[in-house]
């Protein structure tokens, strides 16, 4: 009877608030399951609290992606029905779930030490880290199914996987970075890094589904707006943060941090902590917008 009744509970919220329903299985797994874990025998905690947001499938915004990135960057639609091609679904069908989740206090104070390498928490949290967010993923895609709604996280389809853009270098056919900024949750910075209101040291994930949510308020009008470089003429402390020289005035080298974090961070890792991790993070912490959408006060 009370299996039931939690059961008719449930119901009852997907059908009044989907979106409250939603982040509650995000949250829920975040806070509360022991996946949550850096894979240490002490169980500390992966991530913080996540935040939570929506987009819809028709947004303009990811034909956008598409055009500017190249035309094998999917829009929600396209990576849904290549996992659902018998389904007839329309763009305004489909909902795109993104989340972030935020470094812990401790990992970010580590990290933020460092000036040369990743700090062995932050080398966990690629290594471990990302595989919660796996789970995750996989914990809201059978979640959806089991109430009927069919979904996918698109970066564990098999379809997924990198690819060159004419106009970005490396790039992938889905970013989760471009599916938090058109569900509300931040904007880019000089090192392409994504800063939300919980700051840019995170990693973010996001799941399609076919279900009808009502889209995130986006805070912003310009994908740097956050980015006091951009916004206001200041900071650009994560030039100096970086330790591969591949971040200047004119953004983001690609090839520069690719090398570095492959050739010089992973072996590090792997000699210093016995991890294959190739994290590094240096211009993610140590930064006005470590934690927190920055003001021009941070950098004074």
């Amino acid at each position: 009877m009370i299996d039931r009744w939690r059961s008719m509970r449930k119901l009852d919220s997907l059908i009044n608030d989907p979106s409250g329903w939603i982040e509650n299985i995000i949250k829920s797994f975040i806070d509360e399951s022991s996946e949550n874990s850096l894979g240490c025998l002490t169980g500390e905690k992966a991530w913080a609290e996540p935040l939570i947001g929506f987009s819809a499938g028709d947004d303009p915004l990811y034909q956008f992606f598409k055009s500017d990135i190249g035309g094998f960057y999917w829009t929600p639609l396209e990576i849904f029905m290549k996992t659902f091609p018998s389904l007839k679904v329309t763009a305004d069908q489909l909902t795109v779930i993104s989340w972030i989740l935020p470094q812990t206090e401790v990992t970010k104070a580590d990290n933020r030490k460092q000036t040369k390498y990743p700090s062995a928490r932050w080398a966990r949290t690629r290594v471990y880290g990302e595989e919660v967010n796996n789970k995750l993923r996989r914990h809201v895609v059978s979640t959806l199914q089991e109430k009927g709604i069919k979904s996918v996280a698109p970066v564990l389809s098999p379809l997924w996987g990198e690819k060159m853009s004419e106009h970005y270098g490396f790039a992938s056919n889905w970013s989760e970075r471009h599916a938090a900024h058109a569900s509300g949750l931040g904007t880019f910075g000089l090192s392409d890094g994504l800063i939300t209101p919980r700051g840019k040291a995170m990693r973010c994930g996001s799941v399609v589904a076919e279900i009808n949510i009502r889209p995130t308020m986006r805070p912003y009008s310009g994908h740097h707006a956050y980015c006091l470089y951009f916004s206001k003429g200041v900071c650009g402390r994560c030039i100096q943060r970086c330790p591969a020289g591949a971040i200047s005035e004119a953004g983001h080298d690609k090839i520069k941090c690719y090398d570095y974090i492959h050739n010089v961070a992973e072996e590090f890792a792997k000699s210093n902590y016995g991890l294959k991790s190739y994290g590094c993070g240096l211009c993610q912490t140590g930064v006005p917008c470590e934690s927190k959408i920055p003001a021009e006060k941070d950098v004074e």
